[in-house]
């Protein structure tokens, strides 16, 4: 048995106002807390959790809410197994988003190749969307602590999009040296 020790914070937000509320939420989601059930939910125990978790214990104390921070273990490996299943659905869930993304620039470029629009500006914008792709990607990999199955396909497509792109540039380039 590996016995992996883990944060678990349970926590009460008051309903209204429903922002303080969302916003422990995109915290926690962040992280990449797994939930449990409502307001019950597990991390990795490492010195940034813990950190992170205290800072927002706090946060919910100003928002008038109760929280409980508790260090634990799984019963056994079976229950161990079941948690690290949650983890890595909850980032193949991610990563499969990331390839819908992937799949969404991939064929913005394909449009523009299609009617022979080779723009500067065009070509920047979609540098900007793959920046977006990568820093997306990388967000995603900081919260995979236990290497969901689809990491290395969404890692194989970021590189297809490169080169989608790299290939767009060279015709971009190459249609702006006809004009001269």
């Amino acid at each position: 048995m590996q016995n992996i020790v883990w944060l678990l914070l349970t926590y009460k937000v008051p309903p209204e106002p429903a922002a303080r509320r969302i916003a422990v939420w995109r915290k926690l989601k962040g992280m990449g807390a797994v939930y449990l059930q409502n307001g019950v939910c597990l991390l990795p125990k490492t010195d940034d959790h813990v950190r992170r978790l205290k800072m927002l214990e706090n946060d919910i104390a100003e928002a008038r809410g109760e929280s409980v921070i508790l260090e634990t273990v799984a019963l056994d490996q079976a229950q161990e197994n079941k948690v690290v299943e949650r983890f890595k659905a909850d980032r193949d869930e991610a990563y499969a988003e990331f390839l819908d993304k992937c799949n969404d620039f991939e064929r913005e470029v394909a449009k523009e190749i299609a009617a022979s629009h080779y723009s500067y500006a065009e070509l920047e914008e979609n540098d900007v969307d793959l920046k977006k792709l990568r820093g997306w990607l990388a967000k995603i990999r900081k919260i995979d602590f236990y290497g969901a199955e689809r990491a290395a396909e969404a890692a194989e497509r970021l590189k297809g999009c490169e080169a989608v792109l790299d290939d767009y540039a060279r015709r971009v380039f190459d249609a702006h040296d006809e004009d001269r």
